[in-house]
């Protein structure tokens, strides 16, 4: 018994380690919004003076990040970018912890996407 609760154990942290995968975002070409979605977790100011096309601002630092992130589709593909990267690993983090199956941080942030 002990060891069918060990191997169950070791299953599900791989299954869940496997949900965490990030690219470069010079790697990011664009976004089908049919089965993807597109998370810019900056600041409303921040996203007010930039953002990628299609993307949907939902503030990190923001109270309401998990309520709002609540009515994200959990069966669509994920992408998250921030500034740099640091807010977007977090709130991939969180979105995993929430149930979203695959999500994606975009490393290197906004930033770096223009500099492709």
């Amino acid at each position: 018994m002990k060891i069918l609760l060990i191997f169950m154990f070791l299953l599900s942290t791989q299954f869940a380690i496997g949900q965490i995968e990030s690219k470069h975002i010079s790697e990011f070409t664009g976004f089908n919004a049919a089965e993807e979605v597109l998370i810019d977790v900056r600041t409303p100011a921040e996203f007010n003076s930039g953002c990628i096309d299609g993307a949907v601002n939902i503030d990190w630092l923001s109270e309401e990040f998990n309520q709002k992130i609540a009515h994200i589709d959990s069966d669509k593909k994920i992408y998250v970018y921030c500034k740099k990267g640091g807010r977007s690993l977090k709130s991939q983090e969180r979105l995993v912890e929430l149930g979203f199956k695959n999500v994606i941080n975009l490393e290197g942030g906004y930033d770096a996407f223009f500099k492709k």
